[in-house]
């Protein structure tokens, strides 16, 4: 039980980060100056309680526990099932299926995403991976590295954050159930949430690549 309340916990913490971080990420369509003015803000949080960027550090300490804390959990509860789980469910259509599409939407996708966020700091934060040239502009790095000649970053990009939503839709759920919120006279309800967070999230961070790529954003 601790395992899957730290793991619903961590994931309510990534959630909040993810509907943050997309709010920021629409800003793109307010043009440059508002975009970098938002990024450049985000070093000033706190100050002067904190120094530049104290905030910053203090959200990526936090994320990168979550982050770390979400894999250990969610590492352990998948071994402790295979081992416990019988044979004989091995040839049950249903649970198959069921044990096909969880596993595809949190195993392989956590896969995925993680070593896309590991593309997307390199890329949009750190500056390392530049397709279409370095810039100290974050609103420049963003339309540089989405350009229709890199359409396999756009791809790469579009597949990861699909596979997020997939993730979010089954995380979300799940992490309902454990907290106790997902009883059955709830579900329905809860079902819609969990679909709303992920396709917002999704379709969120879809349209500002997207609006790069097919010149809506230059």
């Amino acid at each position: 039980m601790a395992l899957k309340s730290a793991m619903a916990v961590t994931g309510v913490i990534l959630v909040l980060y993810l509907i943050a971080h997309m709010y920021g990420n629409l800003k793109v369509f307010s043009g440059q100056e508002a975009f970098d003015g938002y990024a450049h803000s985000l070093r000033e949080l706190g100050y002067p309680l904190l120094p530049e960027s104290g905030f910053l550090w203090i959200a990526r300490v936090v994320l990168l526990a979550s982050v770390l804390i979400h894999i250990y959990a969610a590492v352990n509860l998948w071994a402790r099932a295979r081992r416990a789980r019988p044979a004989s469910e091995r040839y049950q259509v249903r649970k198959r299926v069921h044990r096909t599409y969880a596993s595809y939407t949190m195993r392989w996708g956590g896969v995925l995403i993680a070593l896309f966020v590991v593309f997307h700091i390199l890329h949009l934060t750190t500056n390392n991976i530049a397709p279409g040239g370095k810039s100290d502009s974050p609103y420049e790095r963003l339309v540089n590295g989405f350009q229709p000649e890199f359409w396999y970053v756009t791809l790469f990009y579009v597949a990861s954050v699909i596979a997020l939503g997939f993730h979010l839709r089954h995380g979300i759920w799940s992490g309902l159930a454990t907290l106790g919120v997902n009883q059955a006279n709830r579900q329905p309800r809860m079902n819609a949430l969990a679909v709303g967070i992920s396709l917002i999230v999704t379709v969120g961070f879809l349209l500002p690549p997207l609006a790069v790529t097919f010149g809506l954003v230059s």
